[in-house]
């Protein structure tokens, strides 16, 4: 399995008091397989994985696998702090149908070297060993810097079901090296939404974004100017992907990307769950207004049309 195009990391649906709301998962489910993407993301950052129990993360999978029902691949997250949990994450997801398995590394303790993570990525790729695996590299949350290619070099020995990374980094010419290192070897998915036409100009295969789940056609848009070799219209789309997030990124960002599925998505996935931060309803109600300003709904209708 190789994916390209878009692919939105999709919510975690939460009720006031924090508890989990699976029913809502198979309309949230519609609206983002509305958009035709080519994937979804379960449980990662924006769907709060490593903040949900192990058995909360168990129903969510299953809500989301059952729910997406075979249309397109779900990927999910199975990343932990502990490697037991991941293991038994992803013996479920392989139990459940899921189409591949990602984590992110553990991040408590420090990695000294790349043989630590190497270890750890093994053992966890190795609890669903016949489902590809993709390594999510983010160290601006997980603090865990080491070089994938590091861990790509490694495949054949260690970790035969590793199909590719979904990077989540800012740093491109470590993308390229992840791509052209490896002569298109592995599938490289981005993770910077509002990077998304330099990731895609780099050579990713296509990527995985929080804001994709609601606003998926202003992001394709970017990538048909780019194939088809219009780099400027490429750029103004690109330009809209920045105004909005930049107004989600004034707020409690996670918080404002979820109210943003109700907003825009016309889906109110519920508030995010501690640690972090909710946005008040002065605030939320200041985002729509932004929103709104900027035009987002417009370009949505522009893009779909």
């Amino acid at each position: 399995m190789k994916l390209r195009g878009l692919i939105p990391a999709v919510h975690t649906p939460l009720h006031e008091d924090g508890a989990l709301n699976l029913p809502k998962i198979p309309e949230l489910a519609e609206t983002v397989l509305a958009d035709k993407p080519a994937a979804v993301y379960v449980l990662g950052s924006t769907g709060e994985g490593p903040s949900l129990s192990t058995p909360e993360r168990k129903s969510v999978a299953e809500a989301w696998i059952s729910a997406v029902g075979g249309r397109v691949p779900v990927i999910v997250q199975i990343g932990h702090s502990s490697l037991a949990e991941s293991v038994e994450l992803g013996e479920h997801a392989a139990s459940q149908g899921a189409a591949a398995t990602s984590a992110a590394p553990p991040s408590y303790f420090p990695f000294g070297r790349a043989e630590e993570l190497i270890a750890s990525y093994a053992a966890i790729a190795g609890s669903a060993p016949d489902l590809p695996f993709y390594t999510y590299h983010i160290p601006r949350l997980t603090g865990v810097g080491i070089d994938p290619t590091l861990i790509l070099k490694a495949a054949d020995d260690r970790i035969p079901n590793l199909a590719g990374v979904k990077f989540s980094s800012f740093e491109l010419w470590q993308l390229q090296e992840c791509i052209k290192g490896f002569s298109g070897r592995f599938n490289i998915l981005f993770g910077s939404d509002e990077m998304l036409l330099s990731g895609m100009a780099a050579g990713a295969d296509g990527a995985i974004g929080s804001t994709y789940t609601y606003a998926l056609p202003i992001y394709r848009k970017v990538i048909e100017a780019l194939e088809s070799g219009n780099m400027e219209e490429a750029r103004q789309w690109q330009w809209r992907s920045v105004q909005m997030v930049g107004a989600i990124t004034k707020r409690p960002a996670m918080a404002a990307i979820k109210a943003c599925m109700k907003i825009v998505g016309g889906v109110d996935a519920g508030p995010v769950r501690l640690p972090l931060q909710r946005l008040t309803e002065t605030q939320e109600a200041e985002l729509a207004m932004e929103l709104d300003d900027l035009g987002v709904r417009d370009w949505l209708k522009e893009a779909r049309a």
